[in-house]
């Protein structure tokens, strides 16, 4: 059964286990989040170097010719190349495969070594990107990356919430999704500056630059210490209740570490977890668990992030300009992910996940109607005043902020299962995005803010807030709310049930 994040502190409900947040643990925390750089590098890296001219025109030279030499081409279809679509949407196909064997590897080996092949894997796909001489480079190069994603996306949250005393687990739990958005703004500043180099080989500094976070995560993966969950998952009770001791700053663990061997004993036992997370009394569960990030996927944002310079480029911005536009987002992006960090604990998941969806839907329709007054339906808007490009990137910052405040944090609820639909969708997203910009112009925007408007909607009726609410006592929840309480009885007990899988279901 798949290894996954949000376990909780004990077993008992309503029990507050002493421990303090340590320096040991702070810096523990800080260096494992960087295993996010690698997945918000590879956001930002790829939408850039599609957007610069030499790349496209030794490796995708339709769209080159038909960017740059054929000026009847409609703007809306001049990335529409299926080449180029693969280039992009294959790391994320690599990444749902690899994050299936990676939650095995998570629970039976340990969250570091899952933690090492990330890294490893990740910084063979770079080289091979960097010193790409063919297409077919490039894509098993990407494919190496989607693997080493796999692994670390499955690991670095869950090894997040092991070590984070209990009342931090959602601020330092949103560091990986800070060091996401870091690896973003990294990777549009050195494809802005790398743009820029003589002789047009600047995107292999851009490709290959990918070693340098994946060379943090496995450096990191060797430095940092196992979990007590880890320990007692294989059995090694006694150096997991020292490990305990140090990472909650005091000596009196004891009613914590026996009700962690307790879970791990009994989830030993269950037979077919998998099926039981089917039963009708999990739905509420298993629901939050695939709709969530079903929604986050639908919300847009990866167009904005991983295709920013193309799609700053295809409405109207020159290269330096749409790669500058995407640095400003990028900026926004962290900032507003550090509003998330501060206020997920003090405002509560349901309030950010409720605003953000209502600036999200805002600015899709301004966005809209910007793009649909200029370029119409036959996408050649002749001059564009500054004023309209100002207009422009000031929305989609506005967007991005709600996004990573909002459902950008909140969405990394459950890797196991989490990881395989965010994937699943971030591929169908890449894979459709250029075809459908061609097609449907302007009015692909509406069709994001047609599902913002619906997850919103969602969220108002069917989420329950869990600010403050162990995962213990989120059958309480279930039970006292208007539409799950049906699903729900008193006997649930997930833990015990489920086994691993019982921990799947971690607070929003």
């Amino acid at each position: 059964m798949p290894a996954v994040s949000g376990v909780p502190a004990g077993g008992v409900p309503g029990k507050a286990y002493p421990g303090n947040l340590t320096p040991y643990v702070t810096v523990t925390c800080i260096v494992a989040a960087m295993g996010g750089l690698i997945f918000g590098y590879d956001i930002g890296i790829s939408g850039g170097v599609t957007s610069m001219d030499p790349f496209l025109k030794k490796f995708f030279p339709s769209v080159y010719r038909k960017k740059n030499e054929d000026k009847s081409t409609n703007q809306y279809c001049q990335y529409d190349s299926e080449t180029l679509t693969m280039f992009t949407s294959s790391l994320y196909l690599a990444a749902l495969l690899s994050s299936i064997v990676a939650s095995t590897v998570t629970r039976k080996f340990g969250r570091k070594l899952s933690m090492l092949f990330g890294g490893v894997l990740f910084c063979a796909g770079a080289i091979l990107n960097g010193f790409a001489k063919a297409v077919w480079m490039l894509i098993v190069g990407r494919i190496l990356l989607g693997f080493g994603i796999g692994f670390a996306n499955q690991s670095v949250p869950l090894y997040l919430s092991e070590m984070a005393p209990y009342k931090y687990r959602g601020a330092l739990n949103i560091g990986f999704q800070l060091s996401i958005t870091i690896g973003i703004l990294v990777a549009n500043v050195l494809n802005y500056f790398f743009a820029k180099i003589e002789g047009g080989w600047g995107w292999r500094l851009s490709l290959g630059g990918a070693m340098v976070p994946a060379l943090i995560i496995t450096v990191g993966s060797l430095v940092l210490p196992d979990t007590p969950n880890s320990m007692i998952e294989r059995g090694q009770h006694d150096e997991a209740k020292e490990k305990l001791k140090r990472i909650r700053g005091v000596d009196d663990v004891e009613e914590e570490f026996c009700d962690l061997v307790a879970a791990s004993e009994a989830s030993q036992l269950v037979e077919n977890p998998w099926r039981n997370l089917l039963q009708r009394k999990y739905r509420p569960h298993l629901s939050m668990a695939i709709l969530i990030p079903f929604f986050q996927q639908l919300t847009g944002i990866n167009v904005i992030m991983f295709y920013a310079p193309v799609l700053f480029n295809t409405i109207g911005f020159g290269s330096d300009a749409s790669l500058m536009s995407a640095v400003i987002t990028g900026i926004v992006n962290v900032g507003a992910t550090m509003v998330s960090i501060y206020g997920v604990d003090r405002w509560g998941r349901r309030f950010l996940f409720l605003e953000g969806g209502a600036q999200m839907l805002i600015c899709q329709a301004v966005v809209t109607a910007a793009i649909g007054a200029k370029f119409g339906v036959d996408g050649n808007p002749g001059d564009l005043p500054k004023w309209y490009a100002i207009v422009v990137v000031l929305f989609i910052c506005i967007y991005v902020a709600g996004f990573a405040w909002s459902w950008g944090p909140l969405g990394w609820l459950v890797p196991s299962v989490n990881v395989c639909v965010n994937m699943i969708f971030t591929f169908v997203v890449a894979q459709a995005f250029l075809a459908m910009l061609c097609h449907m112009k302007f009015g692909l925007f509406l069709f994001f803010a047609f599902f913002v408007m619906v997850m919103t909607v969602f969220v108002y009726f069917f989420l329950p807030e869990t600010k403050g609410i162990p995962i213990e006592e989120m059958n309480r929840v279930w039970k006292t709310h208007w539409y799950w309480s049906r699903f729900v009885s008193d006997d649930n007990n997930p833990k015990v049930e489920m086994g691993k899988g019982g921990r799947a279901i971690k607070n929003v």
